[in-house]
């Protein structure tokens, strides 16, 4: 028989996946895949409940229903002043990884070089892949995964057709600064490309960290796709939802992709998420507030067991050395041994980039409950002094 897609055959199933099974093997507090561990607001749950009864359950309109249209430009304007056409410059996917792969859709033709920054998600690569666009690579260095502005300007050149952009970034938490933000503006305009923008956490931001969606940038307003999450903004990853925000000579050509993937998405739970993003401010500043408790919670007990924590400006993850702890391992050796002893799941950082990595790095999801954070760090905790009196020679 003919071998099928050799891409797709030779792709691994995803680490969050892998991690996430292996959390329920061992009985173990999943601390790996990004998801809470509570529902989202009640009304936006109600609203997506009473639209099942209201007889529009129906194929919605491709690019979206007019009310989540709406609310997605009502939204860019009030947070960002950014102004759309509802009817031309937004639409609806079946969550942001749909997203993202229709606006890489939208722009890339075989040949085209996308700029890619490291660590990053693992749809990026495949999708570019599959697209037979070049991916371009730039790495961002631990701890403080500063750009490396050298880097990123020598990744860009003439088949360069776009750069796809994560910020507030997973996993490192990194929120892209001001002076980063134009440095990336300056060499999108100057090669005359595109941006995608994948801005999922744009509402989960602390210490006074604000995300500046780079299509607010002068000259930037034409050339990015801004797509953002209510999963994320509303902790309802079940629900997947995105939306897309860009230029009326882009948008459309989003749609056509989406309509070749998963065409439209359940109209009860775009117009919940219409409700959401109406909600009032105080609602977007408790999301921030609350998780940065819960980041501080972790980090904190993170290090007081004996982790180097890396700092976290944005998103649901916290990036932890764990070489000071002396287990001589990899990061995957290590999480698949604190998931099978302690109990605990993280995702091994190098799954986050493409050949060599850094290989002492764990990343952590602290979008959970007080309760099961405190009882996380117990287990590691448990699991680490047991290690120590049995193996007293390597603690020494």
């Amino acid at each position: 028989m003919k071998s099928p897609n050799t891409l797709l055959a030779n792709t691994g199933t995803t680490i969050f996946t892998v991690m996430s099974a292996l959390a329920t093997e061992n009985g173990a507090i999943n601390l790996g895949q990004g998801f809470p561990d509570t529902e989202g607001p009640g009304d936006v749950v109600r609203a997506a409940a009473d639209a099942l009864l209201d007889n529009r359950n129906q194929y919605p309109p491709l690019t979206g229903v007019l009310e989540l249209r709406a609310a997605v430009a009502a939204a860019n304007q009030r947070f960002y002043g950014i102004e759309l056409n509802p009817a031309t410059e937004v639409c609806v996917t079946s969550g942001a990884t749909e997203a993202i792969t229709a606006c890489l859709m939208a722009l890339l033709n075989p040949g085209d070089e996308v700029v890619l920054i490291e660590p990053l998600y693992d749809t990026y690569l495949p999708v570019v892949r599959l697209l037979g666009a070049i991916p371009k690579l730039v790495r961002l260095e631990p701890p403080k995964w500063e750009l490396p502005r050298d880097e990123l300007a020598a990744a860009f050149g003439p088949k360069t057709k776009a750069i796809l952009l994560n910020s507030p970034m997973n996993p490192t938490g990194k929120v892209f600064t001001a002076a980063e933000l134009a440095f990336i503006a300056d060499l999108v305009q100057r090669h005359d490309t595109y941006a995608v923008c994948d801005e999922v956490y744009e509402h989960l931001t602390f210490d006074g960290w604000k995300h500046i969606p780079l299509m607010t940038l002068p000259g930037m307003r034409e050339r990015c796709l801004r797509i953002s999450s209510a999963g994320k903004t509303f902790s309802l990853t079940g629900w997947k939802i995105g939306y897309v925000s860009g230029p009326a000579s882009l948008v459309p050509i989003v749609a056509k992709a989406h309509q070749n993937l998963t065409f439209t998405t359940a109209p009860n739970l775009q117009r919940a998420v219409a409700v959401g993003l109406g909600k009032d401010d105080a609602y977007f500043a408790a999301l921030s507030s609350e998780l940065a408790a819960r980041r501080d919670r972790l980090s904190a007990g993170l290090a007081e067991l004996g982790f180097g924590v890396l700092s976290s400006q944005g998103s649901y993850f916290v990036t932890a050395d764990f070489s000071p702890l002396g287990f001589g391992l990899d990061d995957v050796a290590f999480c698949r041994m604190i998931t099978e002893k302690a109990k605990v799941t993280a995702i091994p950082v190098s799954a986050f980039y493409e050949g060599d990595a850094p290989r002492h790095y764990a990343r952590f999801a602290f979008c959970k409950k007080f309760e099961v954070l405190d009882e996380a760090l117990n287990r590691l905790g448990d699991f680490l002094r047991q290690e120590r009196l049995t193996q007293p020679a390597r603690s020494a």
